[in-house]
């Protein structure tokens, strides 16, 4: 709901692409989401991939909704030299549309949908390490303007949420707000292992994802931001720069972090 829904997660987004473009536009977007799921990480291959509406019993405004950005057959090509290259397995996928965990903030980011947008596959079985790994492995593509962006959510409790349905600006529950800040704290003090290892770690942290798809694709952007280390002896570690930090309908801690 956050295409129709806003709330400040949805201009937050905006503001900061449009600082951004200002000064530079990207050459491509890519992007890990939970709602791509595969046995590899496949990747997005074809040139005009169509808006996948992967959902159901929303309102019907939402269904009208499409991004009709190109896709990026040459840059899918670099995406799994460079996958195959750090030993992932990675395969084309010539057929695979947007799904919303792209298109929805993609329509905030750039909402021209002029600039190309591929996606890769979140692999079934991998954990944090390996997720970190992808990202890292595809880290060159910044060098070449490539925004390389991990969408889910900070907490992802759908249970709680369709249990209780509170209202979108319902004060965040107890749980939500431990386990998003014992995360930030962590990205901040640079703190890779104890986040690796969030499941046994983080407060809530079973509560806030009873299952990890939509936590994962942090790590993707850690990897690729190098995240948790250092990559020359004059060069700071790499830091969050949060744009927001909403909790929307009380379950859902929305935050968004860009590491520049």
């Amino acid at each position: 709901m956050l295409a129709l829904e806003p709330g400040q997660t949805g201009p937050a987004l905006a503001v900061w692409a449009r600082s951004e473009c200002a000064v530079q536009r990207p050459s491509a977007v890519l992007v890990l989401s939970p709602h791509w799921m595969a046995e590899c990480a496949a990747v997005m291959t074809h040139p005009q991939p169509a808006t996948w509406h992967d959902f159901g019993g929303f309102p019907e405004p939402l269904y009208r909704l499409q991004y009709p950005a190109p896709g990026a057959p040459a840059l899918a090509q670099q995406v799994l030299h460079l996958l195959q290259g750090a030993g992932i397995a990675a395969r084309p996928d010539a057929q695979r549309p947007f799904d919303h965990g792209a298109w929805v903030p993609l329509r905030y980011l750039l909402p021209e949908a002029d600039v190309p947008l591929l996606q890769v596959a979140l692999p079934h079985g991998y954990g944090p390490a390996e997720v970190y790994a992808m990202g890292q492995a595809l880290a060159p593509l910044r060098q070449q303007g490539v925004w390389l962006i991990g969408s889910g959510s900070m907490t992802h409790n759908l249970h709680e949420f369709f249990t209780t349905r509170p209202a979108q600006d319902a004060a965040p529950a107890d749980y939500v707000t431990a386990f998003a800040r014992w995360v930030e704290q962590r990205l901040l003090a640079h703190e890779r292992e104890a986040l690796l290892h969030y499941r046994e770690r983080a407060p809530h942290a079973a509560r806030a994802h009873p299952t990890d798809e939509h936590f994962l694709p942090l790590f993707f952007a850690l990897g690729a931001a190098a995240w948790g280390q250092r990559t020359g002896p004059h060069t700071p570690p790499a830091q969050p720069h949060y744009l927001t930090r909403e909790v929307m309908h009380s379950h859902l801690a929305m935050d968004a972090l860009v590491f520049l």
